[in-house]
């Protein structure tokens, strides 16, 4: 069985052909995690996962969006973006905050603003007790002190799309953290992370795609969907040299516990 840790198909690359996506994960055993990256993608998420069995949601405000908690300005109605977020995240199916983080990539926002609602949705994810989904880019060490700090490991969660080093790792691993491995592993220039793969236990690593971007070889370039995810259990269990349905056993239990689903009392899809 696959779960695909984060995903986005609230997003317009699957506009057109969203029922019948949700129909294949269905027919192909797949559970996913909808993780909402602005207050529209977190009501979109909880919304899908409401209507589909094998769908969670996580909801948070990913650093290219933190200004509109910065403005406090509501995006619809009177309802102030960071209370809108709240009541989101206290929605049955929604299992973590996310995608939240810091980009330095793009600088939408400067990064004290970053930094400053990411902080603020790490001490949330504590206060409502959820596991956390968390994005960086080009920010390894800052996301790494604000996590310790603001966070600890304390409800647990995913470092998503995981690029920093082995030894960036294995802080997190301190702290209980799993990894996410998506497609990046495959790639030529994904050397990084298949020694990270190779290094960490495989009881820290989860599977995702980051739909519908990041497709692995030889998909690479072309829309991203959780089907995709084999290709990715292929190449951990390569890299590890160990049997490929043992890795997916394990990577399938991984992520249950990262997002403390059966803690939870949910359903769980397929198993059993």
């Amino acid at each position: 069985m696959i779960f695909d840790t984060h995903a986005h198909y609230d997003a317009d690359a699957f506009d057109a052909d969203r029922d019948e996506v949700m129909e294949t994960l269905q027919k192909n055993r797949i559970c996913a995690v909808n993780v909402g990256a602005d207050i529209q993608g977190a009501r979109d998420s909880v919304s899908l996962a409401s209507r589909y069995p094998f769908l969670f949601a996580a909801a948070g405000i990913h650093p290219d969006d933190v200004g509109v908690l910065e403005h406090e300005a509501p995006l619809s109605g009177d309802e102030p973006v960071f209370d809108e977020l709240i009541r989101l995240l206290k929605a049955p199916r929604t299992v973590a905050v996310g995608e939240i983080g810091l980009d330095y990539h793009w600088m939408v926002e400067e990064k004290a603003v970053q930094k400053k609602w990411f902080a603020a949705q790490l001490r949330l994810s504590v206060e409502m007790d959820l596991p956390i989904n968390v994005h960086c880019r080009e920010a390894v060490q800052d996301t790494l002190d604000i996590v310790r700090a603001e966070h600890g490991g304390r409800t647990g969660g995913i470092i998503h799309a995981f690029s920093g080093s082995v030894e960036i790792a294995r802080e997190y691993v301190k702290m209980g953290y799993y990894l996410g491995i998506g497609g990046v592993v495959t790639f030529k220039n994904g050397r990084v992370l298949r020694e990270v793969v190779r290094e960490i236990p495989i009881e820290h690593l989860v599977t995702e795609t980051d739909s519908p971007y990041l497709s692995p070889v030889p998909y690479r370039g072309k829309r991203n969907w959780s089907g995709n995810i084999p290709l990715v259990i292929d190449e951990i269990a390569r890299v590890r040299e160990m049997d490929r349905q043992e890795a997916e056993e394990i990577l399938w239990e991984n992520a249950l516990k990262a997002y403390r689903i059966r803690e939870r009392g949910l359903a769980v899809p397929y198993a059993g």
